[in-house]
Formats: C-alpha cells, sequence, structure tokens
C-alpha cells in the first residue's frame, strides 16, 4: 500500500511528534509498505517566529502536485501546520478521504505561550482542522475522552511504542542520584517547576528550545546537555535515578517510556500524560508535591519499570494506525494485519482527478 504523511514537524527537528512518525514510517516499510513523508523539507521554508527550530513550508501550492504525483492509497495529515492546512484544502476540493492526528494539546500549548489567546479559540481551530477527517487519531483513551468532550468526533486510538532494542537498562554506577529530564526547553514544559525544587545530587536536562538561555543563566547548577539521540541519549535514560515530567500540558510523553525502557522510574504532576502512562507505586510517582513525588520514584524497582515498558512495541503501534486509515475513496480499509502488505494496490489514480 503506498501510505503518504503530510508533517510539519520532522527532522531534523527533535521531539516525541517526530520520533512518534519515525518510528511509524520505518515500522510501516518493514511491513512491506510504500511510504513517503511530505515535511517542510520538501519546501521551501522560514523559521517559526519565537521558535527558530521549527520550519515553516511557504510555496504551498506545490502541496497538491506532491500528493497527485505520488498517488497514494491513503493520506494521513500529521499536523495542523501550514503543509496540513495545504494537504487538506486539496483533497477536500477533490472529495478525497484522509485521516489526522492531535499529538499535542494545541490550545493549552498556545495558551501557555501568549496567554492572550483563550482556550476557547484553540479548540475551535482543532474542531475545524480535523472535521472532514474520517479518523482523528489520539494517543490514550484519556484523550479520546477530552478532545471529545470539546466537540471533536471520529476519534480513535492510536497507541505509541517504546523502541526496547535502543533504550533497555545498562550498567549504573551507585552515588548521588541523578534527576533527568528531556524534551524540549520551552515555556509549556513547566521546567522552572522541576528546577526550583530543593533535591540532592545532580539535575541534568537534555533537549533544546527557545528557553535554554535563559534557563541556564537562571540556574547555573544544573547541566544543559543539548540534543541527544541514539546511543546518547539512551545512555542518559540508563543513568538517571529518575525522570522528572513537569510538564502538564503534553498528550503523552513519549520519553516517559522510554526512560521506563531503560528502567527508570517517572516523577510527574497527576495529569494527562503521566496518568495515561504510569502505574502509581509501580512505574511512576505522581503527585501535585513534585519534590516528594521524585524522592519517592527513588524507590521503585527498576526491573519493574523496564518489564512493564517493554509490552509496548512500535509494530502493535503500525498496525493500529494502518487500522484506522480510509482509502481515499472514502471506503474503511478495516481491521488491518500484517498480511496486508499481500493485498494489491487499490488506490485512486489521482492523476485521471
Amino acid at each position: 500500500m503506498r501510505v503518504l504523511i503530510v508533517s510539519d514537524a520532522w527532522a531534523p527537528q527533535v521531539n516525541g511528534v517526530v520520533t512518534s512518525l519515525q518510528a511509524l514510517v520505518s515500522e510501516l516499510r518493514g511491513l512491506g509498505h510504500l511510504v513517503k513523508v511530505l515535511s517542510p523539507q520538501d519546501f521551501r521554508h522560514v523559521p517559526c517566529p519565537s521558535y527558530p527550530e521549527i520550519p515553516l513550508a511557504w510555496d504551498l501550492w506545490r502541496v497538491g502536485p506532491a500528493i497527485r504525483d505520488f498517488r497514494p492509497d491513503c493520506v494521513h495529515l500529521a499536523t495542523e501546520g501550514p503543509l496540513g492546512w495545504a494537504a487538506r484544502r486539496w483533497l477536500l476540493r477533490r472529495g478525497l478521504a484522509f485521516s489526522s492526528a492531535i499529538h499535542t494539546r494545541f490550545p493549552e500549548y498556545v495558551n501557555t505561550r501568549w496567554p492572550w489567546i483563550a482556550l476557547r479559540w484553540g479548540y475551535a481551530f482543532l474542531r475545524r482542522f480535523h472535521r472532514p477527517s474520517q479518523a482523528v487519531l489520539v494517543s490514550t483513551e484519556r484523550l479520546r475522552e477530552e478532545f471529545a468532550s470539546q466537540g471533536l468526533g471520529r476519534l480513535r486510538l492510536w497507541r505509541k511504542g517504546v523502541d526496547t532494542g535502543l533504550f533497555q537498562p545498562r550498567p549504573r554506577e551507585e552515588g548521588q542520584p541523578v534527576f533527568l529530564y528531556v524534551g524540549r526547553l520551552a515555556a509549556e514544559k513547566n521546567l522552572r517547576a522541576f528546577l526550583d525544587l530543593d533535591l540532592p545530587g545532580e539535575k541534568r536536562l537534555v533537549g533544546d528550545g527557545p528557553e535554554r538561555e535563559a534557563l541556564q543563566r537562571d540556574y547555573p547548577q544544573a547541566q544543559f546537555l543539548g540534543y541527544l539521540q541514539g546511543e546518547a541519549l539512551a545512555a542518559q535514560f540508563a543513568a538517571a535515578s529518575v525522570l522528572v515530567f513537569p510538564s502538564r500540558t503534553d498528550t503523552l510523553g513519549l520519553v516517559m517510556l522510554e526512560a521506563l525502557a531503560c528502567g527508570t522510574p517517572v516523577a510527574a504532576f497527576p495529569v494527562a500524560g503521566p496518568l495515561d502512562v504510569l502505574q502509581p507505586g509501580l512505574t511512576g510517582v505522581m503527585s501535585e508535591d513534585l519534590a516528594q513525588a521524585c524522592l519517592a520514584a527513588l524507590q521503585l524497582d527498576r526491573q519493574l519499570c523496564a518489564e512493564q515498558a517493554a509490552r509496548q512495541s512500535w509494530r502493535a503501534s503500525a498496525l493500529e494506525f494502518l487500522s484506522a486509515q480510509p482509502r481515499l475513496d472514502g471506503e474503511p480499509l478495516g481491521q488491518v494485519l500484517s498480511s496486508l502488505v499481500e493485498l494489491p494496490n487499490v488506490g485512486l489514480d489521482l492523476k485521471s482527478t
């Protein structure tokens, strides 16, 4: 099957959305599907104002011809950015079906950075973008209920996985506790709630973003390691005593699964994301007193953390993604198993539309 994914988030960006999409593409290709990602790297782009790490495509008139030339069997709109809107418009004008996904709490994210933008406007934006989608994919049952209460429909589960070949327990040196944060260094991540804590040992931050300079100035005792990937990132997860996840607005928090796969327990606030990933007292501790959660997480069994994370594979995640995809003519593909790779191409010839 020919699968087209349109995403404003893609390499060289480093975040949970990109990690999830890269894992999905890898698994789909492993199943025998032909996958193409339309990203800002395929277009002329400019840095996003106030967030230069995010490129924004601007020659959007090229999106339609790119879709037509690939001749996909199904199209997935991964983000609500310029490319997502351009592809949405082109598909709707031709009466073609597509799926979409909500990877972030966009209204809360925008409200955190620009408080004068009301949450209701952000949810109105999401409803408008996703209304024509045949399947709106979300990571957890809790998010499906939450977004349904905001008027979004056709919500389907697409659970995420973890690469247990890369993220796995490793020998650790005993010593002072290491409290680790992994993710963007941005206002919506609530990092000062972590950095203000009076904790023993070290605080390490892996990642980069618009707040890095200010945070390094205000918290010189913390170690800022920048972006890490692959073995270097896995080594930091495994060396940490606790992963601290201070965000209150993430939809999932893929880094929690990666930390757990390395045997590292998580401390977090009791909000959506951690509530969906963590098993209290087993793989993490959630409390409004984040310092107390960090100290309590030190006592958790690291082997049990790794065993729980190992149950979630990217292959199962990819099959769940496929099962939600509509064909371009609007007929659902239905439940898709690995044998689907043997099916013939049944897509529309877009050159004739």
